[in-house]
């Protein structure tokens, strides 16, 4: 006789937020992925954090935290979208040469294989 346990109520904490532990298939809502970001903080020194995606109920949202700054971007239809949005908040406060690449889905971890995507600074 096997015994399988429940799915209902599977959570663990993931840097500070709630990660569900179902496979992203039977997740309603929480944090589905997580996206490494790296460029030049407005002091002009290197930073390198973690994006928390979201799954909400009108799409997905993404936030960073980077000192005493929490960086929250709009909620979007895909995954793609809401990562830029928060580079698009983060350039706003003077961030530059950013590029990000997704190093979690669910739990699984992707070993830094994705590739990177850049975002350009724009002109002034």
């Amino acid at each position: 006789m096997t015994i399988i346990p429940s799915l209902v109520g599977m959570r663990s904490v993931c840097a500070g937020a709630e990660v569900s532990t179902l496979p992203l298939s039977f997740r309603k809502e929480g944090v589905v992925e997580r996206h490494q970001i790296e460029g030049t903080d407005p002091s002009d020194r290197y930073f390198n954090r973690s994006i928390l995606v979201s799954r909400t109920a009108q799409g997905y949202a993404a936030k960073v935290m980077y000192e005493a700054l929490t960086v929250e971007g709009q909620t979007h239809s895909t995954v793609g979208a809401a990562v830029r949005s928060v580079v698009d908040k983060l350039r706003e406060f003077g961030f530059r040469r950013m590029r990000t690449r997704p190093n979690f889905k669910g739990r699984r971890y992707l070993a830094e294989k994705e590739t990177w995507i850049d975002y350009p600074d724009t002109s002034q």
